[in-house]
């Protein structure tokens, strides 16, 4: 039995870890119907933004170097 999930979670939490320390914000487009008259629509796009704390992706990363190494460790006493 190999532990390959546990170490493919700790890699993308390495990822997405990092990634969030780089990009301390998130931002998106978001459309909104403003006025709905009829056949005639018109919507607004808005700019928002959403922040990131670092310590989420210090979190992020610490857990996925620790799932990393329990996966490591846990292939290498099956062998």
């Amino acid at each position: 039995m190999t532990q390959r999930p546990l170490v493919l979670i700790g890699i993308l939490l390495i990822v997405l870890g990092t990634a969030a320390l780089i990009w301390q914000r998130v931002s998106f487009t978001e459309r909104e119907t403003v006025v709905d008259v009829g056949s005639v629509n018109i919507t607004a796009e808005t700019k928002k933004s959403v922040p990131l704390p670092p310590i989420l992706g210090g979190i992020a990363l610490a857990s996925g170097v620790g799932m990393l190494v329990i996966g490591a460790q846990k292939n290498k006493w099956l062998v």
